[in-house]
């Protein structure tokens, strides 16, 4: 436990620079005094770490001191490399290559092997099946803004109208194969789609972040209040077990029967008509019925 304490403790001092040890002590939940006796041990094992005096001291690293990853392990290479972020669409393509090439540089020759394995091995395809991709010409200039903390003037399309907003982008979520910004606006918090910004210009002035805002947290909320807030048709029908299989997962026994959510009975007629006689809705009558007509269709054009 204390060694990867120790090691966490080097890699932050190399990322962040000088820190008090009431800083670090906060980070690592552990007490002030803690934090002086692993510094004391950093430095027995040679890492040259410096302590400053005074209101403005604290602890960072001597001379530019950087350390090589040794501290890896193998599972832990192997993960790094086996499913990269969809950085190319976020403008970040080439950035993620270099810095790819750098870590595997760093990596001791025992894990370059490992880490070159699980990227020939493992791919990631972010895209739904049979479903036309989202057109997000505008994704890298809006993953910049984001970075860079500037505020975006753009137009939206909202249904068949196109409106203008100035924006303060937060956040950038990959759902489904499909990008959405979390951005605040003068109307409050909002998620947008990324593929209906019809234009973006990125404009000179900034913006304060919301004070202990969390993306995740936000979309897992937004999420669950988007999903309770859809329309919902249930369908009780009696199915094969291979159809069952296939049906969503919120699906419940009702006697030899089983009831299923739908948000429309236009998805519930096109999901259950495609497996012909082994689904048989039996409530809603209108469903059953529109189904019972489609089948009589099919039979009739055959039959000619």
């Amino acid at each position: 436990m204390r060694a990867t304490r120790l090691v966490s403790l080097l890699l932050h001092l190399q990322l962040r620079g000088q820190l008090t040890a009431a800083e670090l002590a906060e980070h690592f939940a552990v007490s002030i005094r803690t934090v002086h006796r692993d510094v004391e041990a950093l430095a027995a094992a040679g890492i040259p770490v410096e302590a400053i005096r005074g209101p403005a001291g604290g602890y960072r690293l001597a001379g530019n001191y950087r350390t090589k990853l040794t501290g890896l392990t193998a599972a832990e290479a192997e993960a790094l490399f086996a499913a990269p972020a969809p950085a190319a669409e976020l403008g970040l393509g080439g950035v993620l290559t270099s810095a790819r090439l750098k870590l595997l540089a760093a990596l001791p020759a025992e894990l370059q092997e490992r880490a070159g394995r699980a990227e020939r091995f493992f791919h990631l395809d972010t895209r739904r099946w049979f479903r036309a991709e989202d057109t997000v010409p505008h994704l890298p200039t809006i993953a910049a803004a984001t970075w860079e903390g500037r505020r975006l003037s753009a137009r939206y399309r909202e249904g068949t109208r196109v409106v203008r907003r100035t924006l303060d982008p937060l956040g950038l979520v990959l759902k489904g194969g499909a990008w959405y910004l979390v951005a605040r606006r003068s109307a409050g918090m909002r998620v947008y789609r990324v593929s209906r910004f019809a234009s973006i210009r990125v404009r000179e002035d900034g913006f304060e972040r919301p004070e202990g805002f969390d993306l995740a947290e936000y979309w897992r909320d937004w999420s669950q209040s988007f999903e309770a807030s859809l329309p919902r048709v249930e369908v009780k029908l009696r199915a094969s077990e291979l159809v069952r299989r296939r049906l969503p997962e919120d699906l419940r026994s009702a006697g030899d029967a089983c009831v299923v959510g739908f948000q429309s009975l236009e998805d519930a007629f096109r999901e259950l008509l495609k497996f012909g006689p082994d689904a048989e809705v039996l409530e809603p009558a209108e469903l059953r019925e529109r189904i019972a007509a489609a089948a009589h269709e099919v039979v009739e054009l055959y039959a000619g």
